[in-house]
């Protein structure tokens, strides 16, 4: 589905950005050994890669929440650094929630993984993964791939169903166990985000719509809590971004598919391409590239310089290439 906007002449850009002065410490290097650290205003304080927000370091959870509609409300994904929305077979949606320092009590409803994840998670140095299961074809590549799977089996203790909702819909993560059974997770490291206040022009927007075949999101801007709301399926929900990145990309079949003989959609996360970044009530055409997988993605201004990103929850959605 292409994305589709509303807007509203003098859309109300938020107050209240905070400039973030960014030092680099040393060269990101491939692999994710030394990383850019973030200051902010001279005191110290850390500053997280991925928010922009103050804060502690910690090491890096991606979990694969299940987005069905009977997996709705989400639980713990409020929390997450990073969400990244993703297209899987039939035309449905996935989400990847990904946690650095700040974990809740409870994560899910936790599904299967997808090959396009370890290209994704590659960016990552070492991160724990979170899912219930893949593939037959495909355990052997999350096996292989450099991060620390962690479905059920391996980490029983962080891992429950809920009675009250129905299977396969009803399988929760406790974060911080997961993490205690996988000390070897690695710390967060910068993935190529800019934050700090926002860059002329852009486009004012109520709201902005993309998905798929058989998903949709909508992002509705909502001036009083600064942030874009976020609604699925027409429905809302309680999530909200400070940022919403739509992101462009080749989505193709993979060479896996699920029980049912669906193939599995591949998105190719590694490349360049546009997008479409939302933030303070605005809009901006902007450009993307990763050169590789082990490097994280970085955005751009039509004019070349780097896009900074509202401090807080960043979305970002994979739509196909137009």
């Amino acid at each position: 589905m292409a994305d589709r906007r509303r807007r509203r002449p003098g859309a109300r850009t938020a107050a209240g950005s905070v400039t973030l002065a960014l030092a680099l410490l040393g060269p990101l290097l491939l692999g994710g050994c030394e990383v850019e650290r973030r200051e902010d205003g001279g005191d110290g304080a850390w500053v997280s890669p991925l928010t922009g927000l103050p804060g502690e370091p910690g090491p890096v959870l991606a979990v694969k929440v299940d987005n069905a509609p009977p997996a709705r409300p989400h639980t713990g994904v409020e929390a997450a650094d990073v969400v990244y929305v993703e297209e899987v077979e039939a035309g449905l949606s996935r989400l990847v929630a990904v946690f650095a320092g700040q974990l809740p009590d409870r994560v899910g409803p936790v599904r299967s993984a997808r090959e396009s994840d370890l290209e994704l998670l590659r960016q990552f140095d070492e991160p724990a993964l979170a899912f219930s299961g893949a593939q037959g074809g495909l355990l052997p590549l999350i096996d292989e791939a450099p991060l620390h799977a962690r479905p059920p089996e391996a980490a029983p203790e962080a891992y429950a169903r809920d009675p009250e909702r129905a299977a396969p819909h009803n399988l929760y993560l406790d974060p911080a166990a997961l993490l205690a059974a996988t000390p070897e997770a690695g710390e967060v490291t910068d993935i190529g985000l800019t934050f700090g206040d926002p860059p002329e022009g852009g486009s004012p927007a109520d709201e902005v719509e993309a998905g798929y075949a058989a998903a949709s999101f909508a992002f509705r801007w909502d001036a009083a809590a600064e942030r874009w709301a976020v609604a699925m399926d027409g429905e809302e929900t309680e999530l909200a971004a400070a940022t919403v990145v739509l992101q462009r990309v080749e989505i193709r079949p993979s060479d896996f598919s699920d029980g049912g003989g669906a193939v599995s959609p591949y998105t190719e996360t590694v490349g360049s391409g546009e997008a479409t970044v939302l933030r303070d009530g605005r809009e901006w055409p902007a450009r993307w590239s990763r050169p590789s997988a082990r490097r994280g993605t970085e955005f751009e201004t039509e004019d070349g310089e780097a896009f900074p990103f509202a401090a807080g929850q960043v979305w970002v959605v994979y739509v196909p290439e137009e």
